[in-house]
């Protein structure tokens, strides 16, 4: 494990020790490779979960206008309509050499609860799950009541905030920004999301703010509870299941102080050791309007607290697409996974066979994830739970040395070379696994490769090296010409 006194050890050689680095760096200039560069790909890779930003305020304000700014590319919904279904609410974002994480909690209007209850309910996933929050407010409109039940949640949050006066088209308007001193949290940053002015300063802003990396250590303390989160699509037995892993020894211990909630996380006796599960069962009030949307972002909230992410599916009922889009949620946190069939006590033969078929067919991307077939209302197989998260956190954690890596990689490339496209054959010249937590390479060639044989690649690792149970991410960096750069 990297030595936490030495961040920058962790941060230049990703998760290769000294001596190791320092024979890859000999291979890699050897074959034209820039030095520098090659840091900067070892540190994205080795840099492991990335800290998160949430962007909260009121409807209408501009939120999911600001995230695609800062994120560079038109993903988020900008249309508030109650209801809008997302596939996803965090994106992945840098400014000056910083990655990070950005949640965007836009999409949604009042709902039969009136707008208080809305804004509060949705501010408060995003908070909790971020390590930095930016409030936006609308500076033509000012500060409002329903913002400033926003500023009461950030304030017993604790969380850093940069709040960001929004729809600041010209100088003209920064007089009205400067009226939002008296919410109370800071300087009012004058922007127009719409149009770029000024969130290079938001940005900056930010990055002063929010910590390198996320509070959550990932069970790096030493004694500590592994996390899991239970996820899945509404009514697939997940609090019948929890309940009975937890049996009478139920304890409820961490409160989230001053708000709405109930107790976020429990401590759970399991196949002989304790496990923090992260509920994800989220508010209790009835939701009418943007149900899906808000079950998304208390996936995505309870992920980002979670290293293994246990998904419950309904075998009574077909695969949907819901189910599918939780896996990819998982998969695209880069937690470890194993996916749970409940109601196994309840399936009938004809609906088995459909079944296998619906896992062959919608789950095809995911075959590396243990199985487990269980039922909470009976016990049946509960037993079977505990080695399969074990089993997918071991393969989260693993690492593959790069001698034995590289020693792989050239038979595989002997036994199954990249195709000829346009008289060039792209040739993978070495690699490293870089990080873990899930496991990260970065291999380098000599041309681009294309995706089927960076799949090909992803599959004979996992045939020879495991990686049962954890999402594999592969980054190809491209050898330039010798001298291109100093043209």
């Amino acid at each position: 494990m990297t030595d936490q006194n030495h961040p920058g050890t962790a941060d230049r050689h990703g998760a290769l020790g000294d001596a190791e680095y320092a024979e890859f760096m000999e291979l890699a200039t050897g074959e034209g490779f820039d030095a520098e560069e090659i840091d900067g790909e070892l540190a994205a890779a080795g840099s492991g979960p990335l800290p998160v930003l949430a962007v909260v305020g009121r409807p209408n304000v501009g939120k999911s206008t600001l995230v695609n700014r800062i994120i560079g590319r038109r993903e988020a919904v900008v249309e508030d309509k109650p209801g809008v279904t997302r596939d996803r609410v965090s994106y992945e974002a840098e400014w000056a050499g910083r990655r990070f994480k950005v949640v965007d909690t836009g999409g949604w209007e009042q709902d039969v609860l009136g707008i208080h209850a809305s804004v509060a309910a949705q501010a408060e996933f995003a908070i909790d799950a971020a390590d930095a929050v930016v409030m936006v407010v609308d500076s033509k409109v000012g500060a409002t009541d329903t913002d400033d039940a926003v500023v009461k949640l950030l304030r017993r949050s604790g969380k850093p905030v940069v709040l960001c006066a929004n729809k600041v088209d010209g100088p003209s308007q920064e007089a009205e920004a400067a009226y939002l001193w008296n919410l109370g949290i800071g300087e009012p940053f004058p922007v127009s999301a719409l149009h770029g002015r000024g969130t290079g300063d938001l940005l900056d802003a930010v990055l002063r703010v929010m910590p390198e990396a996320p509070a959550q250590t990932f069970g790096d303390t030493i004694g500590g509870p592994r996390r899991v989160a239970l996820i899945g699509r509404p009514n697939v037995g997940k609090s019948s299941l929890l309940n009975k892993v937890a049996g009478e020894e139920r304890v409820v211990v961490d409160e989230l102080a001053g708000t709405t909630r109930d107790p976020v996380d429990e401590l759970i006796e399991l196949g002989g050791q304790t496990w923090r599960f992260v509920d994800t069962a989220g508010i209790r009030r009835r939701v009418q309007d943007g149900v899906d949307y808000y079950a998304s972002l208390r996936t995505a909230a309870a992920l980002e607290k979670a290293e293994v992410a246990v998904v419950l599916i309904d075998v009574t009922e077909p695969i949907s697409v819901q189910d599918t889009r939780i896996i990819t949620m998982a998969v695209e946190a880069g937690r470890a996974l194993v996916i749970a069939y409940n109601k196994w006590d309840l399936l009938e033969d004809e609906r088995r066979f459909y079944l296998e078929r619906e896992i062959e067919q919608d789950l095809v991307q995911v075959r590396w994830a243990p199985r487990v077939n269980v039922s909470a209302r009976t016990g049946r197989h509960m037993e079977k739970l505990v080695p399969a998260i074990e089993t997918a956190l071991a393969s989260w954690e693993s690492r593959v040395p790069t001698g034995k890596l590289n020693a792989f990689l050239g038979e595989l490339v002997a036994a199954n070379p990249h195709p000829v496209r346009g008289g060039k054959q792209p040739r993978i010249l070495f690699g490293t696994q870089a990080g873990t937590r899930p496991p990260r390479f970065v291999l380098f060639a000599s041309g681009f490769l294309e995706a089927g044989y960076r799949r090909y690649i992803e599959r004979r690792l996992r045939e020879e090296f495991g990686f049962e149970g954890t999402p594999v991410h592969i980054s190809v960096r491209v050898r330039e010409k010798r001298g291109a750069k100093k043209k």
